[in-house]
């Protein structure tokens, strides 16, 4: 937003933490946060699902208290605090009512009086882009127009400070990219009251096309791993090599293997069969594989030309990515991805080959899978019931990860035919070995 005024403070977030499910670690999805957000800025909170991003936004709306710090919304200098206006993903409109009765709720709770009521409120949809439309009903709207309701709803009711969470990632990639342009003119242009933004997304390219500065969040807890000032001037352009540096830079640190943290056994947090793994299909896995192998990247390629090339996100690529690093098919480097001499095998391969090298790898650097395989050969019975895996992963993780690791060596493992699991019975056993 163009501005000669000082920039002043409207929001200030102090030490914040953040526990689910009555508290201990495994709950904890935020830990000793700091965030101060300013007058005339885009802030984004990039991260991937699961570090907190949302959970911070909902803090800062006042729509939860966080376990531990503080969240304090400074006063002007009338000494009003910010007034604050929410657009969600879901558009969360009533459906029963018309784009202009949506828009006139938060005036109506504020008892703003009915002719005043309408006209702002059908100044703010002219504003949007959607007069004509005012009697309209959310069904005969198309999922970006009613985007747009949900922003207009949010700005009648003149907010300083706007918070968005992920508005733009239930729309195709064409209704996304225009809405994001046309809240960017606004902005520029001064239209509206809002004094601040601050967006979730893990849309690493949609950060650094709107956002002044990105809070890049890890994960389990979340916390603020870094912060950049994104110094490029606006309109920007997606394919200028400054705007494109960023991106590739953002990529290589959120891909950057995290330092382990020795525990008091020696082990490193995390290790063994204690390591927390996410579902990958290994069709995904295929996939990318194939992606990286063949023409263009020849083996190798950047995290944001993959991205750009297969039309995923973070939360989509990244697990992919880091599944096949851990099995040793891939390396992340810089946020580049470089196909190992294994991996380049598999994809030449045929379907029998490629289980194959599949199953060694699985079973080389993947211990859960190892320890599960062992103890089926150690068996008379060579079977095992699932359960006695399960407990042993939820004596070191929270029943949901300890769910999801085990799911994801189920996955893998029948498909390498290194063991089979019977879900009625919720059995591992060797009835159709390798």
């Amino acid at each position: 937003m163009a501005t000669t005024a000082p920039a002043r403070p409207l929001v200030e977030v102090n030490a914040v933490s953040h526990r689910y499910g009555g508290g201990g670690a495994a709950g904890q999805v935020l830990k000793d946060v700091d965030l101060t957000l300013n007058e005339h800025e885009i802030v984004g909170l990039l991260g991937r699902s699961g570090s907190g991003k949302s959970t911070l936004l909902r803090s800062i709306a006042g729509l939860i208290d966080p376990s531990e710090g503080e969240v304090r919304l400074l006063p002007d200098e009338a000494g009003r605090p910010p007034s604050v206006s929410m657009v969600f993903q879901t558009f969360a409109l009533f459906p029963w009512l018309t784009v202009l009765q949506n828009v006139e709720l938060g005036l109506e709770a504020q008892r703003v009086p009915t002719a005043k009521r309408r006209t702002r409120a059908l100044g703010a949809i002219d504003l949007i882009g959607l007069d004509g439309f005012e009697n309209a009903y959310p069904k005969e709207l198309s999922g970006g127009m009613r985007q747009r309701v949900g922003l207009a709803r949010a700005i009648v009711v003149n907010p300083s400070l706007l918070l968005m969470d992920e508005p733009f990632s239930a729309l195709d990639v064409l209704t996304a990219e225009t809405l994001r342009t046309d809240l960017l003119d606004l902005w520029s242009e001064g239209r509206m009251p809002i004094k601040s933004i601050l967006i979730v997304t893990h849309n690493i390219e949609e950060a650094v096309l709107m956002c002044d500065r990105i809070l890049v969040f890890s994960s389990n807890p979340g916390r603020v791993a870094a912060e950049i000032v994104v110094d490029l001037p606006q309109p920007r352009d997606r394919l200028d090599p400054p705007f494109r540096a960023l991106v590739d830079a953002i990529y290589a640190q959120m891909t950057a293997r995290p330092v382990a943290v020795p525990a008091k056994d020696g082990l490193s947090s995390g290790a063994g069969i204690t390591m927390a793994l996410t579902v990958v299909s290994t069709n995904a896995m295929a996939g990318l594989i194939e992606e990286v192998d063949g023409a263009p990247f020849d083996g190798t390629a950047s995290m944001a030309e993959l991205a750009d090339s297969l039309q995923l996100e973070i939360d989509e690529l990244f697990p992919i990515a880091e599944t096949l690093q851990l099995m040793r098919f891939a390396d992340l480097s810089g946020g580049d991805v470089r196909l190992t001499p294994a991996s380049r095998q598999y994809a030449a391969a045929d379907v029998d080959r490629r289980k194959a090298i599949f199953a060694h790898a699985l079973i080389a650097h993947v211990p859960l899978a190892q320890h599960i395989k062992r103890v089926l050969d150690e068996r008379s019975s060579h079977s095992a019931p699932a359960r006695r895996f399960r407990d042993e992963l939820e004596d070191h993780m929270s029943e949901d990860y300890a769910d999801e690791t085990l799911r994801a060596v189920t996955h893998w493992g029948r498909y390498a035919e290194v063991f089979a699991y019977d879900e009625d019975r919720d059995l591992f056993s060797l009835d159709n070995p390798m």
